[in-house]
Order: structure tokens, then C-alpha cells, then sequence
């Protein structure tokens, strides 16, 4: 668990430093260990991210008699903001309950990935975006599962699918069907700050009664974020 000491000597921060000081350090550091640049490490971008949240705070007598765990575990938690895969892609805005029982209204920017850092007003929030049945985020990409028609998987063709980005005429060649797997490039996450243009990942399946009930659910997720 970080004490001030050990979060000051994170951030390379001098004892007495003022909240600008804080602020420079928190951002070289930052910089330094985020685990989508070179040397970066996500665990040591953590420690950064909790020595900045420990010195912004005033030290509590509250936080001293509590267990380590308890004390570790509530403020990780409190920092996490979790996004789903099209609020990554489209930006939006959420609403979050901090744990001093505040709600704050959070605008999201497009093109999040896990780890970036975003600030709310006095707080800051490290991303996590979490992915489900229907989409999947592997670093700057997304993955939907496509299902189709067993003669155009054997024989390829042209058709229509529905992606985060609106309907696409995507061109299915025999080599893909029998790979199952077509990339659509530049339609992953949008390119933000470091972070480059993502691609989409078509993972091609045989179309069934029951692929076509989850294509239809997932028709109406996209349709929703395409209107928002």
C-alpha cells in the first residue's frame, strides 16, 4: 500500500509541493509508464495514478485506522470508470456516484481506450473499457461476431452488415469465408491523442435461428448509438 512518502517518491514529487507541482509531476510520470508507450507498465501506471489521487487528498485520520485492504480497495474502485465499447467509439456523457455520495454528470470524448486518464470537474477517472457478448475491444480494435449465409461463407459475395459505424457493403471473398475472419480498416476506435486509428474485425460464422436473433438484438444496439 502507498504511504505519502512512497507516492511522493512515485511522482518524484518534493515534500510541500503545491497542487501545480502535484499536477507537472502526475503528467511526466504518467507519461513515462503508460503501458501504450514504449517502457510503459500498467502496474506502474497504477501506483502513479494512486500517488497522484493520495497527494490530492488531505490526509484523513479516517484512512490511517482503516485496513490496508479496505482503504486499497475503495479508492481503486473509486477511480475506475468503466465504459461500454460504443461509448469508447462515440463518446457520450454518464452519470457516476463517487464515494463520498456526490453524482457527477461525465462527457466522454470519442476514441477512450482502457488506462487513459479523464478528468471530472476536482476528479480524475481511469478508464475501462469493457467489453461484452456482442463486442469485443483488443487495443485499438473492435471485434463483432457476423453471422451468414453458409453459401456466401463457401462462396463469398457481397453483403450488408451492421457495424458500430452504420451499415457497411462489405465484399466476402472464398479465402475469408474459409478463414472466417475479414478486416474492415479504419472503422475501430478513432484515432486520439497517441493513440492511432483502430480497425473492425468481422469474425464470420454460419448463419443459424439463433444467430439470427442475436444479429437482430445487436441491429438494434447499433441503430440506438447511430441515432444518439
Amino acid at each position: 500500500m502507498l504511504d505519502r512518502k512512497r507516492a511522493r517518491a512515485v511522482l518524484g514529487a518534493a515534500p510541500g509541493a503545491t497542487p501545480a507541482d502535484l499536477r507537472r509531476a502526475f503528467r511526466e510520470a504518467a507519461k513515462g509508464a503508460h503501458p501504450d508507450r514504449p517502457g510503459g507498465d500498467a502496474e506502474r501506471f497504477r501506483e502513479v495514478v494512486e500517488a497522484y489521487r493520495l497527494l490530492s487528498e488531505p490526509p484523513s485520520t479516517e484512512s490511517i485506522i482503516q485496513p490496508p485492504a479496505t482503504v486499497r480497495k475503495s479508492a481503486l474502485d473509486d477511480r475506475i470508470l468503466p465504459i461500454t465499447p460504443l461509448l469508447a467509439l462515440n463518446g457520450g456523457v454518464v452519470l457516476r456516484e463517487t464515494a463520498d455520495g456526490r453524482s457527477l454528470k461525465i462527457t466522454l470524448p470519442g476514441g477512450l481506450r482502457s488506462g487513459d486518464l479523464l478528468r471530472a470537474g476536482a476528479d480524475m477517472f481511469e478508464i475501462a473499457v469493457r467489453g461484452d457478448a456482442q463486442i469485443m475491444v483488443r487495443g485499438h480494435d473492435l471485434w463483432i461476431t457476423t453471422p451468414l449465409h453458409p453459401h456466401v461463407l463457401a462462396q463469398g459475395g457481397r453483403v450488408a452488415v451492421d457495424t458500430p459505424l452504420g451499415r457497411r457493403v462489405v465484399w466476402i471473398t472464398k479465402k475469408a469465408g474459409e478463414r472466417g475472419l475479414v478486416r474492415l480498416a479504419g472503422q475501430g476506435l478513432p484515432a486520439r491523442g497517441d493513440h492511432p486509428q483502430g480497425h473492425l474485425f468481422l469474425r464470420l460464422t454460419e448463419q443459424t435461428r439463433a444467430t439470427d436473433t442475436a444479429t437482430r438484438t445487436l441491429r438494434r444496439r447499433f441503430a440506438a448509438a447511430w441515432a444518439a
